[in-house]
């Protein structure tokens, strides 16, 4: 072959289809277009938190309102779905919140105070400092293991010791 025949290969092979190899056409317009299965996307959720004060049990309380992808509120039976099993429908309930009236999920207070005080003497027993003005981020590492698929936004590192 001369330098004349391999220009002249190049040419027909730029004039040729593409072959398509499974069958779809996969080339639109000189573009190669993915064809990837629409579930592939990963939906998630999104919880408002607020907390209010609990005068009975003198202790905070955790209230979420979940929303799906689209931002509609998720349904009762799709809250549990992100709760612990332990959890749900007993230490997790659904109630009306105190200052919105809306019903939303409430971990009870019932026994925050128990839970807070023995991470804090955990603490302590381990040698580390119980600093007050970090409490509620203490507090907030204790529901995260009541709702594990809630991820929390910690820009503060806790240790509870060796």
């Amino acid at each position: 072959m001369d330098i004349d025949d391999i220009d002249n290969e190049e040419e027909k092979g730029q004039e040729e289809e593409a072959v398509d190899i499974d069958g779809d056409n996969i080339f639109a317009g000189g573009y190669l277009v993915a064809n990837e299965p629409e579930d592939t996307v990963t939906k998630s959720r999104t919880y408002d938190l607020s907390i209010t004060y609990d005068l009975y049990h003198q202790t905070p309380r955790l209230w979420l309102m979940g929303y799906d992808e689209n931002g509609k509120v998720l349904e009762d039976s799709q809250v549990f779905e992100d709760v612990m099993g332990d959890y749900a429908k007993k230490t997790v309930t659904i109630d009306p919140h105190p200052h919105t009236n809306i019903r939303q999920i409430s971990i009870h207070p019932c026994n925050h105070a128990k839970v807070m005080k023995k991470l804090i003497d955990t603490q302590m027993s381990n040698g580390v400092t119980a600093q007050v003005h970090l409490s509620m981020f203490l507090f907030l590492k204790f529901i995260q293991s009541v709702v594990p698929t809630i991820e929390y936004d910690f820009t503060v590192d806790f240790e509870l010791g060796e």
